[in-house]
């Protein structure tokens, strides 16, 4: 059964990419952190002051998941709730689709902030293979902050966010995940010299105040 949702989706998702308007490729950041880094916080702060739209992996993927008649919702769920990574298939059909629907909209609107992906090698070689000549990716803006605060910061945000996975035992699974499979990718950006470095453990403030430095020099 999985293997038939699979199939569906990877054909869908080169098919909603090729229809991204043309004349204006998507410009990409990936923005990389542990959970509880303040990537979605930051990307929101960035959303007010600049052209980007926001787009979180995690938050398409949680609202996949619960829409009624999803043909993966229960799949994504179990993921999830194992600190696994969803499968890359899914991911890229989800911000495919998101981002045609915004230059839809708006042409001017070609910037995108793509919060927490990638997250494995898988997710890097699908983008790749999909996108390829489809989007420009920037750089990686990373939110580096060490494993307790982003644990304590997010079993903090479990107790209003109703989110299952913000809890000290999908925490752990979660952040031994990002070390062993996210982590690698952003060294091999950096080899490449398209990562850029905050330190994410210090206040909104002065992380969004190196932020905006990042950005206004990028331009």
């Amino acid at each position: 059964m999985f293997g038939r949702l699979f199939a569906n989706v990877s054909r869908k998702a080169p098919s909603l990419l090729s229809r991204v308007l043309p004349t204006m490729k998507p410009q990409v950041v990936f923005v990389l952190g542990g959970p509880g880094a303040g990537k979605g916080t930051q990307c929101s702060r960035i959303v007010e002051s600049y052209n980007y739209t926001h787009l979180s992996a995690g938050d398409l993927l949680r609202a996949e998941r619960a829409r009624e008649g999803s043909e993966v919702g229960q799949l994504i769920a179990n993921y999830i709730k194992d600190g696994k990574i969803v499968p890359v298939e899914i991911t890229i059909s989800l911000l495919g689709k998101a981002m045609e629907e915004t230059m839809q909209e708006d042409e001017k609107k070609c910037s995108f902030l793509i919060d927490g992906f990638p997250r494995n090698e898988d997710n890097l070689e699908g983008w790749n293979r999909v996108m390829d000549g489809k989007a420009d990716v920037k750089f990686v803006l990373f939110f580096d902050c060490n494993n307790d605060t982003c644990i304590n910061r997010c079993l903090e945000r479990g107790r209003s966010s109703g989110r299952t996975d913000d809890n000290r035992e999908s925490l752990e699974k979660r952040i031994q995940t990002y070390q062993q499979s996210t982590r690698p990718i952003i060294d091999l950006y950096e080899k490449h010299g398209k990562v850029r470095t905050v330190d994410a453990s210090r206040s909104v403030e002065e992380v969004f105040a190196d932020v905006k430095a990042i950005l206004d020099k990028e331009g």
